[in-house]
């Protein structure tokens, strides 16, 4: 197996992968992990196998045994005067490469049993091996080099159906095609915009603003140190809304590809906060700003995270799948009566709460409280401040500033 690392199809850089059996082909795969841009492998069967097994991250590519290398397995077959090549037994190619070889060859493909399924060695060897013994086949034509082995071990009449040169040749030059392609697509410019939708809201009162500076910050703290992690660069358009500068590789590599939205499972966690995202790119900047907007106004839309990234041609990738609710749907208070009930007995005026004090007011426990709270967050009813750190072990507590203004005059 052949993993090509290149920046251009010419020139690029192999990295060898050696293995004892094509079911160690999907391990090597995974220890080579993100250094290289293509997988080349020498046949079908490792190719199908990590396929299968679902490391691939990478375009991947694998020689050819069909076509001339059949024909010139045959042709060897033809000079042993054991094997009669209208009478053996085939494995890994599928049936129509051998139809169509004997149908070059003028030769009836009837008698050709083929087995295309892959396994373990021992396994395909017997398969061969008792087709022989049962006078079916009068020889055997493999693809792996194992197989070859122990048949001939074994005494059973074997052709092995190498690569030719040609085949080779083409494949690598497949491989390298895909490593271009790959890198550069990979290098592609992508926007992601982030809006909250706490901040943009606006209050009936004035309300201090420390809160929202307070918040602003916070957050804005966060998006660089995840950004930092992606070698991307982030910036506040406003008040309410952030930029971040990334190339596809790393928004895929922090997004699952396009399946996870980027940064709002920390964002909720660690400040309670739902973002709406919107992921767009594009050949130059305001090309991939373009589609990032055009992916949030989805978002906005259609209040799930459908279609949130758009590539550079605005086609719509994967959709992420939609949020988890931040409490149960069944029996949930409306945010609006929650904040009431706490406002009628906030005592001097005071509008910080957490889930202790807040538990005491609905006479419920700190735990219920505290999802309460996470869902006035949600409705733009409260405002969660940075956690208040301290010395001592265990979760620090965290503030909330109740927007009681929301709840008009009383």
């Amino acid at each position: 197996m052949l993993m090509g690392h290149a920046a251009a199809p010419v020139p690029c850089r192999l990295v060898a992968a050696a293995y004892r059996d094509e079911q160690e082909a999907a391990d090597k795969v995974v220890r080579l992990g993100p250094g290289v841009d293509a997988c080349l492998f020498a046949s079908p069967v490792p190719y199908e196998l990590a396929k299968r097994s679902g490391v691939l991250t990478v375009p991947a590519t694998h020689v050819q045994l069909g076509g001339p290398a059949l024909t010139a397995a045959l042709a060897r077959a033809a000079l042993d005067e054991r094997i009669d090549p209208r009478r053996i037994s085939l494995d890994v190619l599928s049936r129509a490469d051998v139809e169509e070889a004997y149908a070059d060859l003028g030769l009836p493909a009837s008698g050709v049993l083929t087995r295309e399924e892959p396994g373990a060695t021992g396994t395909v060897a017997a398969y061969h091996e008792r087709m022989l013994r049962q006078g079916t086949t009068t020889g055997a034509l493999t693809c792996l080099p194992a197989v070859a082995d122990r048949l001939t071990t074994a005494g059973v009449p074997t052709v092995r159906v190498r690569p030719t040169s040609a085949a080779v040749r083409t494949a690598l030059h497949t491989a390298a095609l895909l490593g271009a392609h790959h890198r550069l697509e990979e290098s592609q410019l992508t926007v992601v915009l982030v809006e909250v939708p706490t901040l943009r809201e606006p209050v009936r009162r004035a309300a201090p603003r420390y809160w929202r500076d307070e918040l602003r910050l916070s957050l804005h703290r966060l998006l660089v140190q995840e950004a930092n992690r992606m070698h991307a660069v982030v910036w506040a358009i406003d008040d309410h809304s952030y930029l971040v500068t990334a190339t596809r590789g790393s928004m895929a590599g922090a997004t699952d590809g396009f399946r996870v939205l980027p940064f709002a499972a920390r964002i909720r966690d660690e400040l309670g906060l739902s973002v709406e995202v919107g992921v767009g790119m594009g050949r130059t900047t305001h090309d991939a700003e373009a589609h990032a907007r055009a992916a949030l106004a989805r978002t906005q839309a259609g209040k799930q995270a459908q279609g949130f990234a758009v590539d550079r041609e605005g086609r719509t990738l994967v959709p992420a799948p939609r949020m988890p609710p931040q409490l149960p749907g069944q029996g949930r208070p409306k945010g609006t009566e929650v904040l009431a009930r706490l406002a009628a007995k906030l005592d001097g005026g005071d509008t910080i709460v957490d889930a202790e004090s807040a538990g005491r007011m609905l006479g419920v426990t700190p735990r219920t409280a505290r999802r309460l709270l996470r869902t006035l967050v949600d409705e733009g009813l409260a405002w969660p401040l940075p956690p208040n750190r301290t010395p001592q072990p265990g979760r620090p507590r965290q503030l909330y500033r109740l927007i009681v203004e929301k709840l008009g005059p009383r």
